[in-house]
């Protein structure tokens, strides 16, 4: 299948427009549809006729010098074409088939003869070049025998491709007298050429309404003077199948207005005073074996002008609209068919007193008809990959935050402002052992599910990683060989950040990404000097971490590419705008008082300009608490049996201390279990630390790299249950591997005050 169809047809119809003559027609027919459509062309043109009494003549319009290696033969260089033979029968039908009927295999040994070996499966198209009053010839597609069958939406496109040729075939072969007579409706006398413009035109919709919008713009008023367009709803996507009846809605209506209207007078009952619109309905059902049905059915551009089409007309614009009196060839009918099914109907109308449609303008309906299914198609497909993309990637995405002690943070997503550019930025914050939390923000380059589902990769493995609690540097390392075994080209920037409110001190690990800003109490803004390290996916490059201070009352912004660089200013222009940003809104609320974060997100956003949003942006802002010394208490403890007991009369001072005597029983059941278990098995000193935030936090560390399991003891057995009381005992609990060692910690309810 094409990569675009609708670019495809676009390309071509302007090669066949500007041919000369029906030799160059064929040509531009040929050298378009090899070898992105077929492997080989060839065409049958059909004999002029005097009588049409007479069996009509077709003559093979020569053989290319590859025809001999797919088809193992040369076929027959003429064929009459008698008029009760299939042949005749599907030139009549006017349709592109491939083969799998015996009806096609029977046209096809009609037309090509008995010597030609032709590929197997649906590897041929027959291709009727039919004119709006006559057939003026047929071609034929093939494919070589390694290559896929020829689809449906091949055989869409090589209906469109003949039906192009045919126009320039029959405005070559016409009658001086009949040239003469016709009427040019494109102010340059060319329909070809006027077909080339309205499809380009068409072609630049980049949604369904910009396409619509393209097909009345470019038939309104050089082609015709109303135009309206039904588009079924919901539209199908892919080989979705509809589960309820056809329904068609009025999307677009089109007529001549202002000076190109002066000297026409449209009949009042035809127009809606309201909303200057035509007179049709809204919605339309398609009833099974109704005309309408069967207009659609038939696929080509038809004229009102015998009582089956007339009563199709009546369908779609209602039974009591007005425009069902511009009946004959003053309107066409034309089913809108994609590359699998019908997905609409336009109706063209010309005013009764003006010059009213003829058969050749059938071929520039059917020409603007299928330009427009085919970039419905397209326009549907991107905007469901877009929705799709979308909601992927915010499914990856956490849509709340933690709240680890001594920090505060907000966030903020934006997709980029073009339609389906979705990319692969993320953010994230982990909380760490010891109270610390892991900020990260990451960028996978590039826009496309694939970005987004490879950024749900890298996050989870960050996600993974930040639980063993590794040094940042290591983080980054492990996520760049994740990176490598996803593919050589999945490289992503990425920030990696460790606050500890105790110390009051990050960790700061950068793998090609922006460098953060931190704001300072008191107003004063930084852009943090770290390491840029290469981008994850690199592979062979170590990363470094540098640990910088952190004091309380500090805002940390970390953000992606698509905040600071655009088409408009550089990466390190955008930063320094940003960091002047951060400073002159720290300035509203003055020095003694930072300002809010959700507040200070929207300001950062707000210095996005119309033209900047070239890219999705990440934002995670964190302002630094901290957890004051006096809210904390450390202690060192030898692994000797005295051990539990000291550790408890700790804690009962601490919490004393505290004001949280109702937690110390449970305090000093708990601790006195850990630290009991890590007496049995530590050899060197074991820490004892306990944090008063919105809950008390007790954490037990020692060098026994073994994590403790939860199990269920035995009436006979004197220990295992230790863990089974904090389990039952404690709000949170949980282990952490270290370096080292591990720590054991559990978390209380919050303290009174």
């Amino acid at each position: 299948m094409l990569p675009d169809p609708q670019r495809f047809l676009a390309v071509s119809g302007r090669r066949i427009a500007r041919a000369e003559g029906t030799a160059q027609v064929v040509r531009e027919l040929c050298l378009t549809a090899v070898p992105d459509l077929s492997d080989a062309v060839f065409v049958y043109l059909a004999d002029r006729r005097q009588d049409r009494s007479q069996p009509l003549g077709l003559r093979l319009d020569g053989v290319p010098a590859e025809l001999g290696a797919v088809m193992g033969g040369v076929p027959a260089s003429s064929a009459a074409v008698l008029p009760d033979s299939v042949l005749a029968g599907f030139l009549r039908c006017g349709r592109t088939r491939g083969r799998g009927s015996d009806d096609v295999e029977e046209a096809l040994r009609e037309l090509l003869g008995a010597a030609p070996r032709l590929p197997q499966g649906n590897r041929v198209l027959l291709a009727p070049l039919r004119a709006p009053d006559t057939v003026v010839g047929v071609a034929v597609f093939l494919r070589r025998p390694d290559r896929e069958d020829f689809v449906e939406d091949d055989i869409a496109l090589a209906d469109a491709l003949s039906t192009q040729a045919a126009l320039g075939v029959s405005e070559d072969t016409a009658t001086p007298q009949a040239r003469s007579a016709a009427t040019p409706k494109a102010p340059d006398e060319d329909r070809l050429r006027y077909v080339g413009a309205a499809t380009r035109r068409i072609a630049r919709g980049f949604d369904t309404d910009e396409i619509v919008l393209g097909l009345c713009r470019a038939a309104v008023p050089t082609y015709s003077d109303a135009a309206l367009v039904y588009l079924r709803d919901p539209l199908p996507v892919g080989d979705e199948r509809p589960t309820g009846p056809d329904t068609l809605r009025l999307r677009r209506t089109d007529r001549i207005k202002g000076p190109a209207a002066e000297g026409l007078v449209w009949p009042a009952e035809t127009v809606d005073d309201e909303q200057d619109d035509l007179d049709a309905v809204d919605w339309s059902e398609v009833v099974p074996g109704g005309a309408l049905a069967e207009v659609l059915r038939g696929v080509r551009p038809v004229f009102a002008d015998d009582p089956a089409t007339r009563a199709a007309l009546s369908e779609l614009v209602g039974e009591g609209s007005a425009l069902n009196g511009w009946a004959g060839s003053h309107a066409i009918l034309a089913p809108l068919r994609g590359r699998r099914r019908v997905t609409g109907a336009v109706v063209f109308l010309r005013r009764p007193e003006r010059p009213a449609f003829e058969p050749a303008d059938l071929l520039v309906a059917a020409q603007l008809a299928t330009h427009t299914a085919l970039g419905v198609d397209k326009a549907v497909l991107y905007s469901r990959e877009a929705f799709i993309a979308d909601r992927l990637q915010r499914a990856m995405l956490p849509q709340t935050l933690p709240k680890p002690p001594g920090v505060r943070l907000a966030f903020r997503y934006l997709p980029a402002a073009e339609t389906a550019r979705v990319g692969g930025d993320w953010y994230d914050a982990i909380p760490l052992p010891g109270s610390r939390v892991a900020l990260v923000v990451g960028d996978v380059m590039g826009h496309s599910m694939t970005s987004a589902a490879v950024m749900g990769q890298l996050r989870t493995t960050a996600v993974t990683l930040a639980g063993l609690d590794l040094p940042p540097q290591e983080v980054l390392h492990h996520l760049d060989e994740q990176a490598q075994r996803l593919g050589t080209d999945r490289m992503a920037t990425c920030l990696y950040v460790v606050y500890d409110p105790v110390s009051h001190r990050i960790t700061v690990a950068n793998a090609g990404h922006p460098p953060p800003i931190l704001l300072h109490p008191g107003g004063k803004t930084e852009v943090l000097t770290v390491p840029p390290g290469a981008p994850i996916g690199v592979g062979g490059i170590d990363f470094e971490a540098v640990e910088l201070d952190a004091p309380a009352g500090a805002t940390l912004l970390l953000y992606t590419d698509g905040l600071v660089e655009s088409r408009l200013r550089d990466v390190w222009t955008g930063i320094e705008q940003l960091r002047e940003k951060l400073a002159a809104t720290a300035q509203l609320t003055g020095p003694d008082r930072p300002p809010p974060l959700e507040a200070l997100c929207d300001e950062v956003l707000d210095m996005l300009g119309p033209g900047d949003r070239d890219d999705d942006i990440a934002l995670l802002a964190a302002r630094f608490d901290g957890i004051a010394p006096s809210d904390v208490a450390y202690w060192t403890l030898d692994p000797e049996p005295s051990a539990p007991g000291r550790a408890r009369r700790l804690t009962r001072q601490a919490l004393a201390g505290w004001g949280l005597e109702e937690l110390t029983d449970t305090a000093e059941l708990l601790v006195s279990e850990i630290v009991t278990n890590a007496v049995r098995h530590a050899s060197r000193p074991i820490s004892l630390r306990l944090l008063r935030t919105d809950v008390l936090r007790c954490e037990v560390g020692d060098d026994v790299p073994q994590l403790p399991r939860l199990r269920r003891a035995l009436p006979s057995e004197e220990h295992g249950r230790g863990l089974y009381l904090v389990n039952r005992l404690a709000r949170r609990w949980g282990t952490t591997r270290l370096g080292t060692g591990k720590i054991v910690w559990f978390e209380l309810g919050g303290p009174a005050s």
